[in-house]
């Protein structure tokens, strides 16, 4: 859920602008000043929404507009073809994440939930509190790309009009069309371009750093939060190497999450233990049953002890109450008896007698001595935060390329997001604009009456409308009431 803290500073702030916002305006002695006032600086403001507007970068904007155009003229050409082809993608797009969406309510498969491609964010239940920052930050990068785009298209547009001195009668007859695709398709066009440009900065991220951190030697740990399983005097720490779970090797995050859903699907692995050894380790306790059907043969009471299941040739279900540490520290894994007879000596597969979904899982990571842990691997996963970049030198931040990295993500799928959802023909946003224009483009011809045309475009603005919203609601109701 979302922190109530967060909530009453969001709601308080904006009810206390408004409000504010409210009394000035409607003050006979305040509201002249402070309407210039609010006219001096570029400000409006409504429910839930400020507006600032400034003439500060026109002038960057208009050297912009005039750097290199034929360029500029062959930029804008491929936004506008991408412009339309987003836009009938978009509304495909939206289509299959709401049949998706009815399927997932339908039959309730998780599965599906992980195959759409949009979905609604909300903060403190499927985007954490501590990275609001990124998105955020990523949220104000794309719009004012997207900005940008349309005002350097507008500029370089009305300069081409006038340097090839175009009369105005005739620009309205047969440039106009153009020339409001050309600004309308650029705002999606950038949004698509930073998404582009910052999955090509995160594929090139090890290149880019490698003269200061290097990649495939293991997971850097960054972070353990205080509740985490994986936090004591054995567990991990910050700054340590992960370069093994069991027997899967760890060469980076991605190998550290494929191993963790790798060891939560499979059954539990076992260890090599000598059969004198086993003798020794174990001692006579009491077995009974859970009630999942497993076997606990250990006191409740034991923070170090473990029950292991083994089968010898004459009885296939024995247990015994070993310390944990002791039988597996120095132990190779295994599956079967078999996988042990490899030096004479008698040795036998133990395997730990856990619950349906709890693992004994050995990370190591060296120097230091193997931490041990028991419980579901996705609490180790959600608990420990690692980093793929190792430092080259102890001066440098082991943080710096998990926020390159984070912000890189964001950028993607929130700019990427911006472009869909502004090139859907919907009602106030770019979609309706680049909707009317296109329409007019091609119709002219087929439908001579401009009221037919605009029937047309209401109704497919009317369905696009609905579709959007169908997903918003839809999307909004399965993150927060399921």
């Amino acid at each position: 859920m979302i922190p109530i803290p967060v909530v009453v500073c969001v709601l308080g702030g904006w009810c206390i602008i408004y409000l504010a916002d409210t009394l000035l305006r409607s003050s006979s002695s305040l509201k002249a000043s402070y309407e210039d006032w609010l006219m001096s600086y570029g400000l409006s403001i409504s429910p839930f929404h400020m507006r600032w507007q400034t003439a500060l970068f026109n002038r960057l904007f208009y050297s912009w507009g005039r750097w290199k155009p034929r360029f500029l003229y062959l930029w804008f050409s491929i936004g506008m073809v991408f412009g339309i082809v987003a836009m009938f993608g978009s509304v495909v797009l939206l289509g299959k994440t709401l049949m998706q969406t009815l399927t997932l309510m339908i039959t309730e498969a998780p599965a599906v939930q992980n195959d759409r491609m949009l979905q609604v964010v909300v903060p403190g239940v499927n985007l954490p509190i501590s990275q609001l920052t990124y998105f955020f930050t990523a949220i104000l990068i794309s719009g004012v790309i997207h900005e940008v785009g349309h005002g350097v298209a507008a500029i370089r547009m009305f300069l081409f009009v006038f340097e090839k001195h175009f009369f105005v009668s005739y620009l309205c007859q047969c440039f106009l069309g153009r020339l409001i695709f050309f600004i309308l398709f650029v705002g999606v066009w950038h949004n698509f371009v930073l998404g582009v440009a910052s999955l090509i900065v995160l594929f090139l991220l090890p290149a880019i750093l490698f003269p200061f951190y290097y990649t495939g030697v293991g997971a850097l740990v960054t972070e353990v939060t205080e509740d985490s399983p994986a936090n004591g005097p054995r567990g991990l720490f910050v700054g340590d190497l992960v370069t093994n779970l069991q027997d899967c090797s760890v060469r980076g995050v991605e190998d550290w999450n494929s191993c963790l859903g790798e060891i939560s699907q499979k059954t539990q692995i076992g260890y090599c233990i000598n059969a004198a050894t086993l003798q020794q380790l174990s001692f006579p306790a009491r077995v009974y049953r859970r009630l999942d059907g497993t076997v606990e043969c250990c006191s409740n009471s034991s923070l170090t002890d473990v029950c292991f299941s083994y089968s010898n040739n004459l009885d296939s279900h024995l247990y015994a109450c070993l310390p944990a540490r002791k039988a597996i520290e120095a132990s190779q894994v295994c599956r079967t008896n078999m996988d042990c007879q490899k030096d004479f000596v008698p040795s036998l597969c133990v395997t730990p007698s856990l619950e349906n979904q709890t693992r004994l899982i050995r990370v190591k990571h060296p120097p230091h001595v193997d931490m041990l842990f028991v419980g579901h691997p996705m609490h180790l996963q959600y608990t420990v935060s690692l980093s793929s970049f190792v430092p080259r030198h102890n001066f440098l931040s082991i943080d710096l390329p998990v926020v390159i990295e984070t912000m890189c993500k964001y950028l993607i799928s929130l700019s990427g997001a911006l472009a869909i959802i502004n090139a859907v023909p919907c009602f106030a946003l770019d979609g309706q604009w680049i909707l009317n224009s296109f329409l007019e483009a091609t119709l002219a011809s087929l439908i001579v009456e401009k009221q037919n045309r605009e029937l047309v475009g209401f109704l497919i603005l009317l369905a696009g409308s609905a579709l959007l919203a169908a997903n918003v609601a839809l999307g909004l109701w399965m993150v927060t009431a399921r």
